[in-house]
């Protein structure tokens, strides 16, 4: 049982799906952090500008009701909070990475879809049947084995 665990593990490994799924994972931790940023150094600043002068991230309700002038002094206090500037900031970093994976996804079908609808080539080949090579659709005889091809292509008596 332990064998043919390892077998399969060492199969999947191999295969490649691991190190996709590692390559995926740290992409998406990078592009995580980037979008944070452009959340939290780009998006909120501007908007906290409009509105007075606002950092949400030091947006909080102190659940003991002693007021703090900051999100920090509270923590250091030991103080229980309801952190909902830090709640807003986290839902706009769903939201981005969410539109943007949707934007990803719905381009990747699009050209999935593009290539389901091209249609395929004509051949222009057959299989010989003796050696398996392929040859000409109009050939009597395969190039390679000399093996004389039985079907709609036989060769006729000429009068």
């Amino acid at each position: 049982m332990a064998s043919r665990l390892l077998k399969e593990f060492k199969e999947f490994a191999i295969k490649g799906n691991m190190i996709e799924l590692a390559i995926g994972v740290i992409v998406g931790a990078a592009f995580g952090k980037v979008v944070t940023s452009i959340v939290n150094d780009v998006i909120m600043p501007p908007i906290g500008l409009l509105l007075g002068r606002v950092n949400f991230s030091d947006l909080f309700i102190s659940l003991d009701r002693v007021s703090y002038t900051s999100l920090k002094q509270a923590q250091e206090a030991g103080a229980p909070t309801l952190n909902y500037g830090l709640f807003i900031n986290n839902l706009l970093d769903f939201l981005i990475v969410a539109f943007v994976i949707f934007i990803a996804v719905k381009q990747l079908n699009r050209l999935r879809r593009k290539e389901e609808s091209k249609p395929e080539p004509e051949a222009n080949t057959k299989e010989c049947p003796e050696c398996l090579s392929d040859i000409p659709l109009k050939a009597v005889r395969c190039k390679y084995c000399t093996a004389i091809l039985e079907g709609e292509n036989e060769l006729k008596p000429s009068n």
